[in-house]
């Protein structure tokens, strides 16, 4: 049985991170940083299909 492993690429920046996933990974709510573009990205992965899941940006109070 031969088990398929790819790296995980970066959805802002489209480069490898450090991570790879073999076919029977599962991730929810993910943070997948980037050492490229330093940007942090929540992630859930099912199947070797990646989708990012967005998150409302935080609003500064005002006073």
């Amino acid at each position: 049985m031969v088990i398929n492993i790819e790296w995980i690429y970066c959805p802002n920046c489209e480069n490898k991170t450090r991570l790879k996933i073999r076919e029977d990974t599962v991730l929810e709510n993910f943070p997948l940083f980037c050492p490229k573009c330093k940007e942090e990205t929540i992630i859930s992965i099912r199947k070797m299909n990646m989708s990012v899941i967005k998150e409302p940006d935080a609003k500064t109070q005002s006073r």
